[in-house]
């Protein structure tokens, strides 16, 4: 087992004791509702703020982001809040742009082996979050992270999201095997995704939690206002009082495999009881 490199992110560091906690919408809408999201997620302990501004979408008759006005709103609420942001950039033409102003560059699955945009955002010098893609090995997506780390990147951490299988009860398959086992053969840090993984709302607790029992340095989760009207993958958003439950879930877990989480006083104050209640 390699030790863990640790990652600074702003003032948050992946790959510590500490577990790194990313949350927001999967897209950001509007400005009120990005702001309502990130209130919410702040105030459970959320570490970094996420939100999609350009989105690589099936269908291009759905939402496909706001773009650049989408990447200017999220730095704007990320400042406000003290949150440092996450965003993906899906295309070599958005590094410039993103890159002043997105704290952690986000390499969607769909782009895990467009090998040209790796080798530009190894020259970004930006914290860069790689997911694995839903088709790719494990093997596979440590290489890629190779272009980013031999391009000149050491600041690397790696997004655990689900891969494509024969079930079709949920939208992936999460693989926690595949985390324990990138432990054996990379040092970087490994954040994962149950949200994207599984596609259900109710799965995405027990997914986050079991995915800290396994041993990531975090977990990336989407949380939205109102979820019901989200113009983006609602079905697999927690609401903020959904979030908030997590984060006091998340407490005694964290404990248990030798971790911690900061949180806010009222998720402190829940833990006794969750432990009674073991």
């Amino acid at each position: 087992m390699k030790a863990t490199r640790k990652v600074r992110v702003g003032d948050v560091t992946f790959g510590g004791s500490q577990l790194a906690v990313i949350a927001g919408p999967c897209a950001i809408e509007s400005r009120e509702l990005l702001e309502r999201a990130a209130t919410a997620v702040k105030s459970s302990g959320a570490h970094l703020l996420r939100g999609g501004a350009h989105k690589p979408r099936t269908s291009p008759r759905t939402f496909q982001g706001l773009g650049e006005e989408g990447v200017e709103l999220l730095a704007e609420v990320g400042r406000r809040h003290a949150l440092p942001i996450v965003s993906e950039v899906m295309d070599a033409s958005q590094i410039a742009q993103m890159a002043e102003r997105v704290d952690l560059l986000q390499v969607g699955a769909r782009n895990m082996q467009n090998f040209s945009l790796l080798k530009e955002l190894a020259r970004a010098r930006r914290p860069v979050l790689l997911k694995r893609g839903f088709a790719a090995t494990v093997d596979e997506w440590l290489r890629a992270a190779d272009y980013l780390l031999d391009g000149g990147n050491e600041s690397v951490i790696l997004c655990e999201r689900g891969i494509r299988t024969f079930g079709a009860e949920m939208r992936f398959t999460l693989d926690l095997a595949a985390v324990a086992y990138a432990r054996t053969r990379s040092d970087l840090p490994i954040i994962v995704d149950p949200s994207h993984a599984t596609g259900i709302r109710e799965l995405v607790t027990p997914m986050a939690l079991a995915a800290v029992a396994a041993g990531a340095d975090g977990i990336m989760v989407e949380v939205h206002p109102l979820p019901e009207q989200a113009l983006c993958d609602g079905a697999q958003a927690l609401t903020p009082s959904g979030f908030e439950s997590l984060m006091q879930k998340l407490q005694p877990v964290a404990l248990a495999v030798g971790r911690t989480v900061s949180f806010t006083p009222r998720a402190v104050a829940a833990v006794p009881a969750l432990l009674e209640a073991r």
